[in-house]
């Protein structure tokens, strides 16, 4: 499985990208979960997850930025 794409993250309209941030975090936190009981079988997916919340937050902070310069 490669590791995501930023410019998928740069499509996605302001509420997608906020769901989607919401739903990386939750996903994070049951791997975490997993891992605390010792039924974590694929421990790569930390990586990727914690590569895609990176990815959204700084979609999400360079839209802040572009929003504070246009006003």
């Amino acid at each position: 499985m490669a590791l995501p794409k930023v410019e998928d993250a740069r499509k996605l309209s302001e509420e997608e990208l906020a769901e989607e941030i919401l739903a990386v975090k939750r996903e994070l936190f049951q791997l975490r979960l997993e891992q605390a009981t010792r039924r974590l079988e694929k421990p790569h997916l930390f990586k990727h997850t914690k590569h895609r919340l990176a990815q959204l937050l700084t979609v999400e902070r360079e839209r802040e930025i572009a929003a504070e310069k246009g006003e």
